[in-house]
């Protein structure tokens, strides 16, 4: 079988992807009662905060997106596992028509007593896409947070200061730009939520489409 670098780790999907994925943190920040829904570091903290305080309630408000984080990574690790040598349809495809099914659903649900719910099925679906798009032209990162992804850049621009070598240089650029991407994703989500509300969610299907439809691209190429 002929190998080639799969559609899935290309830098246009990463961006996509990126973009997404400040889409949905502005959206639950903004309108699903200020929860990080993407990277659960924020949460966790404010978790430990209210047990310290006792406020039991809020605690759990604060674990359940956690929980449903973890979740998501396992079932992430089950598609892969049954559906990898699938030749139909890429395992990664079936993961993000499950972030699509969840995410039309979240739009539809009231805000207010609905948010801890939608903001599990957003944990849930970033944990999926976190877990299943982990390389972007053989370098480790993440499309739904920007910590590593920052490191990284500046990490390959040091070394292209340092040695002059443009693949550093490359690399470093694309890690800063899956950055701009992941912050123009935030911009557009805040002023889409603003005026959409819990519809809002929809318009970033628009992104998870164009990567689905773009995977089918690379039935003949090696698995990852």
């Amino acid at each position: 079988m002929k190998q080639t670098k799969q559609m899935s780790e290309t830098h246009l999907l990463a961006i996509l992807l990126a973009g997404g994925g400040g889409f949905l943190d502005a959206y639950t920040y903004i309108c699903r009662g200020h929860v990080f829904a993407n990277a659960q570091t924020g949460n966790i903290v404010l978790l430990g905060l209210h047990l310290t305080n006792q406020d039991w309630k809020k605690a759990f408000y604060y674990f359940v997106p956690i929980l449903a984080f973890v979740l998501g990574i396992l079932i992430c690790e089950t598609i892969q596992t049954f559906f990898k040598w699938k030749k139909a349809i890429h395992w990664r495809q079936l993961v993000v028509l499950l972030e699509l099914i969840c995410l039309i659903f979240a739009g539809f649900m009231p805000l207010g007593k609905a948010d801890t719910l939608v903001n599990v099925m957003v944990s849930f679906v970033c944990a999926l896409q976190v877990e299943a798009f982990r390389k972007m032209n053989g370098n480790s990162y993440a499309t739904t947070m920007c910590t590593g992804n920052l490191r990284s850049a500046t990490e390959n621009l040091y070394r292209y200061l340092e040695t002059k070598n443009k693949h550093c240089l490359k690399n470093s650029l694309q890690y800063y730009n899956v950055i701009v991407f992941f912050i123009a994703g935030a911009a557009v989500g805040s002023c889409l939520t603003l005026r959409m509300g819990a519809h809002a969610v929809w318009v970033s299907c628009i992104g998870l489409l164009a990567v689905f439809l773009a995977m089918f691209h690379s039935r003949q190429e090696k698995e990852a």
